[in-house]
């Protein structure tokens, strides 16, 4: 996933000149890129591939920035997240931020890649763990 990542970025910002940075600031441009994705009216097979290479971007962001490691998700998390790979925090907690971009394209602002990676980042929840805690994420990340 690091070396998809790596190349979205690479082919992105040779043509827009976006600051993916994988610095946690960076989510917000892609909150900005999938709200324009949004508002051009495209359907969402349309840009698949795009939301797809944002949602890499941003499982990569948490995978530097908060310790988080890329996991292939086994066929019940396959099912429930609708993604064939997610994060797992230190704190053991898996999130799947492909879909999460999904979710920021067809519902909009409420659902930001930066607000949840800093509700995220080193908070853990007690008696949560592994698919409970993912389960609860399904809908988002």
């Amino acid at each position: 996933m690091r070396r998809h990542a790596a190349e979205f970025v690479r082919d992105v910002t040779a043509r827009n000149r976006l600051p993916l940075d994988y610095s946690v600031a960076s989510l917000r441009v892609v909150d900005f890129i999938v709200d324009g994705l949004r508002k051009s009216g495209r359907d969402h097979s349309a840009v698949r591939h795009v939301l797809f290479g944002l949602g890499v971007y941003a499982g990569e962001v948490l995978v530097r920035r908060a310790g988080a490691v890329w996991v292939e998700f086994d066929e019940a998390q396959r099912e429930l997240f609708g993604q064939p790979v997610g994060v797992r925090m230190p704190d053991g907690r898996v999130w799947n931020p492909l879909g999460k971009v999904v979710k920021r394209f067809e519902a909009g602002e409420r659902e930001s890649l930066r607000t949840l990676y800093l509700q995220l980042h080193g908070r853990a929840r007690a008696g949560l763990s592994g698919l409970a805690e993912a389960g609860g994420a399904a809908d988002g990340m």
